[in-house]
């Protein structure tokens, strides 16, 4: 089976502060959806940062793709993210004043390959995922930062989507959202994961939603940076 990502004896701990990660070895396979679990301050938002690229680890190998993103320059980084990765922020990193369209296509400005990966025009792909979603087309046009927070919330997931991504990192993005919005959320993002064949790294506090994955990891099984 061929592994999106693999991680060997990767390390990290922010200056001054004793270890927060020690991740010996994990392998993500092409396709495959794992769900994290584990409690507040433990390191789980960390590593989805490690994993796309945000933050660097201070020693080990991550590999995406067969590059290790532990080699790359921050811009280097911040290039491969936009090109391969699709991220639903805990916090959205929405851009409050622009549209609703907007924001989503905004994930296609800086990734001609998410650009040519695209079968219809980008408007038309968002609105797809938007109705997917079940935002109504007449908030399309809004400015995101008079949408209420499941709302902004879906927003960010359809952007995330956009383009095909290899690899799908979610961050508790189901937390601001009602029982038939969540339903709505979680079909679409398996469909889409499936349908392009991405992988995908969910963390989240929703032990319910665990029987929709392949694998369901406690971050504490996964790291040995408490112990080190």
């Amino acid at each position: 089976m061929k592994h999106l990502v693999s991680i060997n004896q990767l390390k990290f701990a922010w200056p001054g502060q004793a270890p927060l990660l020690h991740i010996p070895h994990f392998e993500l396979a092409a396709g495959e959806s794992v769900f994290i679990k584990g409690p507040s301050g433990s390191g789980k938002s960390t590593l989805l940062s490690l994993l796309s690229g945000i933050q660097r680890a201070n020693q080990g190998q991550l590999c995406l793709l067969g590059n290790d993103l532990t080699q790359m320059s921050g811009r280097a980084r911040d290039q491969f993210r936009a090109d391969h990765i699709g991220y639903i922020f805990q916090q959205f990193n929405l851009l409050p004043f622009l549209s609703v369209l907007e924001n989503v296509t905004s994930a296609l400005i800086f990734s001609r390959n998410k650009r040519q990966r695209l079968t219809q025009p980008a408007a038309t792909e968002a609105k797809r995922l938007l109705t997917e979603l079940q935002l109504a087309p007449e908030l399309w046009l809004q400015p995101v930062h008079r949408l209420s927070i499941g709302q902004q919330q879906r927003v960010a997931a359809a952007r995330a989507l956009l383009g095909r991504p290899e690899l799908v990192i979610a961050d508790e993005p189901t937390s601001a959202l009602d029982t038939d919005n969540r339903a709505a959320f979680m079909r679409l993002l398996f469909n889409e994961c499936q349908r392009q064949h991405s992988s995908l790294i969910f963390v989240s506090h929703d032990s319910a939603l665990e029987p929709h994955f392949t694998r369901v990891l406690s971050l504490s099984d996964l790291n040995k940076g408490l112990t080190c």
